[in-house]
């Protein structure tokens, strides 16, 4: 895989997932709920679907910086779990919508380099 002048392995591009169950039964709770969503979203991850979010990494290291800087803005209560798996596995999702297959999502055409 390449993308701009970046040579990519889909066995070294990493797909880090946060998903989370975050109690949202008082007003406090909803605030700090969506305080973390919002906190993963600047850190570049996009909603699959509720409450799972994904952020491609280049690489190993490139992944535990982004795990450090979750764990850094983890709310006081409810899970949360982080797990990485290759631009290789994340290709092998299947995705429905109702009964009809789509296609897993791509690579962001820009890859954040920090």
């Amino acid at each position: 895989m390449h993308l701009r002048g970046i040579d990519l392995s889909e066995y070294r591009t990493l797909w880090l997932m946060a998903m989370f169950d975050l109690p949202v039964t008082t007003r406090d709770a909803r605030r700090q709920y969506a305080k973390f969503r919002k906190e993963l979203i600047a850190r570049g991850f996009t909603m699959l679907q509720y409450s799972i979010y994904a952020r491609c990494c280049r690489s190993a290291d490139s992944a535990e910086q982004t795990r450090r800087e979750v764990r850094s803005v983890l709310p006081p209560s409810g899970q949360v779990r982080l797990v990485s798996i290759t631009d290789r596995q994340f290709a092998k999702m299947e995705v429905f919508f109702g009964e009809k297959r789509q296609p897993t999502e791509d690579l962001p055409a820009q890859i954040m380099l920090f």
